[in-house]
């Protein structure tokens, strides 16, 4: 009877048949080699002792000026569009984006919680979860993964140091660590995002060295290159634009 069969209805047979667990199939792999990142710590809000609609949120006297300041720059009728810097106004008061700071946001913008909601859950910029006092957000894109040492190793050596893995934070709450996406930095990678500032040119020991120093407070290098060089010029130095530009002068005296 199945060698009667079309090769189109075969074929669709052979797809419709249950297929055997991934560890059974030792020829799969999967695509990416890095950490899996639940997306639900992302779009579900479940209550915790440190995040429930029962936690007060106010903004502070001085972050309302602020907001009043962010809100004047939209029409009046638009001022929801100031959802995302007044939510980053609260995640930095309250150190990460609970429930009750997403509504009191959407009290004060006069919008719909769930609308708040929506935004907070689709950026990532925004902690639905608390954080340490240092995040460390360390680039694990391709060109970080080429660059320099290899961002393997400088993941490798953030965990040792700190003794915690992926999306953990020690236990003093002095560090989270977690992996992310591009971070632009890509001519100066291997890098890393800690709170707003961007350290690149990484190695095992310049990433030893950072860490020891926030974890201390004192002697933390300036946000760049921890390799020496100045933004993302050349390594050697500069190669190029080392003089005034052709006929600068002139047009200035022109004008």
């Amino acid at each position: 009877m199945a060698s009667k069969l079309s090769p189109l209805l075969l074929r669709v047979a052979a797809r419709s048949a249950p297929r055997a667990p991934r560890a059974a199939r030792p020829h799969m792999r999967a695509f990416t080699a890095g950490p899996a990142r639940r997306s639900d710590t992302l779009s579900v809000h479940r209550d915790t002792p440190d995040n429930n609609e029962s936690i007060p949120f106010k903004f502070t006297p001085q972050n309302e000026k602020i907001i009043a300041e962010i809100i004047k720059r939209y029409p009046p009728q638009y001022k929801k569009a100031a959802v995302m810097p007044v939510l980053d106004l609260g995640q930095r008061q309250h150190g990460f984006t609970s429930i009750s700071v997403m509504n009191e946001v959407a009290r004060i913008l006069e919008m719909p919680p769930s609308r708040v909601y929506e935004v907070a859950s689709f950026y990532t910029m925004y902690n639905r979860t608390p954080v340490g006092k240092f995040h460390v957000q360390a680039c694990t894109t391709t060109p970080c993964q080429l660059g320099g040492c290899g961002s393997d190793a400088i993941v490798k050596t953030i965990k040792e140091e700190l003794g915690i893995k992926q999306g953990e934070t020690t236990p003093d709450g002095l560090f989270t660590f977690i992996e992310v996406e591009c971070l632009g930095a890509c001519v100066n990678a291997p890098m890393v995002q800690i709170n707003d500032d961007y350290y690149e040119d990484l190695t095992p020991e310049t990433t030893k060295q950072l860490l020891s120093a926030l974890k201390a407070n004192a002697n933390v290098p300036a946000p760049g290159p921890l390799s020496g060089r100045q933004t993302c010029e050349h390594s050697e130095g500069l190669t190029n634009l080392t003089s005034e530009p052709w006929g600068v002068e002139t047009t200035r005296s022109d004008l």
